[in-house]
């Protein structure tokens, strides 16, 4: 299922300008653009976190007269293999993306794809009703139940437990979904789990006994030495439409870097806006996971540093994750 919402607005020319120069923090500067007109810009997303930093600007766009050069039409997919054939056949311009599957993309177009930015940091959380466990170093000697079999939450973990040094010490076990893992901890207050937003808010609202003393994110900052960081979701283009609509291309970063700042700002605004684009179902779950939800937007070194070294992670323990081979420096934009 997917949601559409036609866009439209006009700006002059002098303050789309202005906007671009703001776009995602200090990145390098973009190439010039072939054509300054006004373009439409497809853009596919997922629900999930790596949606709701751009609910905002969503909604600005679907208004008549809002200051915009350029005109957006956004859609909602339920899975990446919704996405991905349409950005390979080019009928999609701008996808947000989980992070593995953007340098699959890449891979899987001959370089034909860039990575503009970050979207989302890491979502996943340790999950528990036992009070001893306060920091990643307590899981030595448990059990902890996660899904993500042979995919990236697998690797993250294994990541972190041997810069932890507790590999030999920790049994993963794997469920197939996260409603699994739930069920998991409400029969066994002892129990650990891990779980990703929205799971793990809506976790904590079922039971109280409940806590999520560990952002795995935080772990792997804590750990890691290279300036990788967890990445879930990165917004992709192709790179024909970047190099032809340059423009267009920087009031998408800038207004994606805006709308995650608000969203992120005031969470109760924009928790219905989650709801009413498909992204999560309920607001008050969206309101609460909002924070969690670690929203940024990191382009130019930022970026690259911390999505290649997240990227060499995955790639050290299975190549194919990551579509056989590490993107080249020519997929991070501005750069």
């Amino acid at each position: 299922m997917n949601i559409s919402v036609s866009r439209k607005g006009f700006v002059v020319g002098s303050v789309a300008a202005s906007l671009s120069l703001a776009a995602c923090g200090s990145r390098a500067t973009a190439p010039a653009a072939t054509s300054s007109d006004p373009v439409e810009v497809r853009v596919a997303s997922l629900k999930g976190p790596t949606s709701i930093g751009l609910v905002a600007f969503m909604d600005k766009a679907s208004l008549e007269q809002t200051g915009l050069t350029n005109t957006y039409d956004f859609q909602v997919y339920g899975t990446a293999d919704e996405v991905l054939p349409k950005v390979i056949s080019g009928d999609v311009d701008i996808a947000l993306v989980p992070a593995n599957v953007s340098s699959v993309l890449y891979n899987k177009t001959q370089g034909a794809i860039q990575a503009l930015d970050i979207n989302t940091l890491g979502v996943l959380s340790i999950v528990t009703g036992d009070a001893s466990v306060a920091e990643f170093a307590d899981l030595a000697g448990r059990t902890v139940y996660l899904t993500g079999k042979g995919t990236t939450p697998e690797y993250v973990m294994g990541y972190l437990l041997d810069r932890a040094g507790i590999t030999d010490a920790v049994t993963l076990e794997f469920k197939s979904e996260a409603a699994e893992v739930v069920s998991a901890l409400a029969a066994d207050p002892s129990a650990v789990g891990v779980l990703p937003e929205p799971y793990k808010t809506a976790a904590l609202a079922k039971n109280d006994s409940l806590s999520a003393p560990v952002a795995l994110s935080d772990v792997w900052d804590s750990l890691a030495t290279d300036g990788s960081r967890m990445v879930t979701g990165v917004t992709i283009v192709r790179r024909e439409f970047a190099e032809n609509n340059a423009q267009a291309v920087e009031e998408f970063l800038a207004q994606q870097e805006s709308s995650v700042d608000v969203v992120k700002a005031d969470p109760a605004t924009y928790a219905q806006s989650v709801v009413d684009h498909g992204i999560i179902d309920a607001a008050p779950v969206a309101e609460k996971a909002i924070p969690g939800c670690n929203l940024v937007c990191l382009a130019g070194d930022d970026m690259k540093a911390a999505l290649s070294g997240y990227l060499d992670v995955l790639s050290q323990f299975d190549a194919s994750s990551v579509g056989g081979s590490l993107p080249g420096d020519d997929f991070y934009y501005g750069a």
